[in-house]
C-alpha cells in the first residue's frame, strides 16, 4: 500500500510531478488503473474537499491539488480505457455564462468532478445560451453554470428558460454557483441546486444523480 499512500499524499500536497510519477509506479507494480483512480485519486480529492470545508486549506491549495490529480489522471486514462474501467458516474456540462470571462472557480469544479469519476464537458467561458442547449442535446446529465458578475448572472435564467422552450429541461439537472449566486437565486430561476464552492458542487452533483 506504500505506492497508493504516496500517490494520495502527493495529490493532497499538490505535487503534480510526484503524483504522475507515483501513478506510473503503481501501474508498473501491477495495480489496476481503476483501483488507483478509486482508492487514490478520488480518495485524495475527497480528503482535499474535507480539508477545505474545515478551513485547513484554501482555494489556491485546492487548485494545486486538483492539478496534481489531473496529472495522475492523464497518465491513467489510456489504461482505464484498456481495462474497460471508464464507466462514468455521469456527464456534466460546465461553463461560465455569456458575458463572463471568469474561470478559476469553474475550472476547479470541473477538475474535481473529473477526479470524482464524472465525464466533464467544459464549454469554457462566455458561453452562449444555445451552446448549453446543444450540449444537453448531445447527452448530459447535469448542467453546471458559473457567474462572477451580477450583470451576467441573469444569463443563467436565460439558459434555464431556453432548455424549457426546447423541451430539454426535464432531461437534465441544473446547478449554479459563483460569487453573487445564492440558493435563493437558484430556486428563483428554476435550477435544481446551488453550490458555494467546488467540494459542495461535487457533493450536489452526486446527490442529484444518486452517484
Amino acid at each position: 500500500m506504500v505506492v497508493e499512500d504516496e500517490l494520495r499524499q502527493a495529490i493532497v500536497d499538490g505535487q503534480a510531478k510526484l503524483a504522475a510519477s507515483k501513478a506510473a509506479e503503481g501501474l508498473q507494480a501491477g495495480i489496476a488503473a481503476g483501483v488507483l483512480l478509486q482508492e487514490c485519486l478520488i480518495a485524495a480529492m475527497n480528503e482535499v474537499g474535507r480539508l477545505f470545508e474545515e478551513g485547513e486549506i484554501f482555494v489556491p491549495e485546492m487548485l494545486v491539488s486538483a492539478r496534481a490529480m489531473n496529472a495522475a489522471l492523464d497518465l491513467l486514462k489510456p489504461h482505464l480505457v484498456g481495462e474497460g474501467a471508464t464507466r462514468s458516474a455521469g456527464t456534466v456540462v460546465i461553463g461560465t455564462v455569456q458575458g463572463d470571462l471568469h474561470d478559476i472557480g469553474k475550472n476547479l469544479v470541473a477538475m474535481m468532478l473529473e477526479g470524482s469519476g464524472f465525464t466533464v464537458v467544459d464549454l469554457g467561458t462566455d458561453v452562449p445560451v444555445e451552446r448549453f442547449a446543444d450540449a444537453v442535446r448531445s447527452g448530459a446529465d447535469v448542467v453546471a453554470m458559473s457567474a462572477l458578475l451580477t450583470t451576467t448572472m441573469t444569463n443563467m435564467r436565460a439558459v434555464v428558460d431556453a432548455l424549457k422552450e426546447a423541451g430539454l429541461r426535464d432531461h437534465v439537472r441544473i446547478i449554479v454557483g459563483g460569487a453573487p449566486i445564492t440558493a435563493r437565486y437558484a430556486e428563483e430561476i428554476g435550477a435544481d441546486g446551488y453550490a458555494a464552492d467546488a467540494p459542495k458542487a461535487v457533493r450536489k452533483v452526486k446527490e442529484l444523480l444518486g452517484a
